[in-house]
């Protein structure tokens, strides 16, 4: 299971250490390409599949479909670790994400999400506002 945050920082090149934990999970090959949000998603190949193959099932004639597609699929790289464990994240992709030097790595059960620091920060106080997130966990039954 994916779980846990990280602070990392991204090299000069673009190359950024994959937490061991992490690796361990994501094995030899895996997949990075736009998050929700002003994020980055980084997926095992498992989960890629099961992913893709619900993003096969859109109908072509739903523009909302089509857009997610092209959302997901067209930002998406194949990354593989270097010897030193670390990817390298494709400019576009840092770009749309924000990434400049300081990132969180922060586990999501089946996959990775990266963000730039300062924006985690910004996500991680709206987790004071406990009203919404009550309601979920209601809805869990927790």
């Amino acid at each position: 299971m994916l779980m846990g945050e990280y602070n990392h920082i991204i090299d000069a090149k673009g190359r950024l250490i994959i937490p061991a934990k992490f690796r361990e999970e994501l094995g030899d090959s895996f997949v990075v390409t736009r998050g929700l949000g002003s994020c980055l998603s980084i997926y095992p190949e498992a989960a890629w599949e099961r992913m893709i193959e619900k993003v096969r099932e859109l109908p072509v004639t739903d523009k909302r479909g089509r857009d997610f597609k092209r959302y997901i699929v067209s930002g998406a790289a194949d990354c593989e670790l270097d010897k030193m464990g670390r990817i390298l994240l494709p400019q576009p992709l840092r770009n749309f994400a924000g990434l400049n030097k300081e990132v969180v790595l922060v586990g999501q059960i089946d996959f990775i999400e990266i963000w730039d620091r300062d924006k985690w920060d910004v996500v991680q106080k709206g987790f004071e506002e406990p009203g919404e997130l009550e309601n979920v966990w209601e809805g869990l039954g927790i």
